[in-house]
């Protein structure tokens, strides 16, 4: 599913980034270590931690989206950072709890589940 699906399904707002690319996958936390690790390529990634480290963190892993729950947005170096290195980064007032259960809702019904 594209980004930009979703991002209708969730009135979520851009902030960076190209949000035609498909994602495949979802990780959700706040620790930078864990996500180095966690986060696969094509992910999506919903964390509250808006700083230059975790748009680092999304090129590396090659994440589809950083998602930014509970109405955060990006500092400025992270935006320019964000702009840089083309990382789409989204934001919503949803928690990430609420964020993660809706995408799980719309990829079942996508799926005909």
């Amino acid at each position: 599913m594209k980004i930009s699906d979703l991002s209708a399904f969730l009135e979520l707002r851009v902030l960076s980034g190209d949000p035609c690319r498909e994602y495949d996958g979802v990780y959700s936390g706040d620790f930078l270590s864990r996500a180095m690790s966690r986060v696969k390529a094509d992910n999506l990634w919903i964390t509250i931690m808006n700083n230059p480290n975790v748009i680092a963190v999304a090129s590396l892993t090659d994440a589809a989206a950083v998602i930014l729950a509970e109405g955060v947005t990006l500092l400025p170096d992270a935006q320019n950072a964000a702009g840089k290195k083309d990382v789409c980064v989204l934001t919503s007032p949803l928690s990430a709890y609420e964020l993660c259960v809706r995408i799980h809702e719309l990829q079942k019904s996508h799926a005909g589940v």
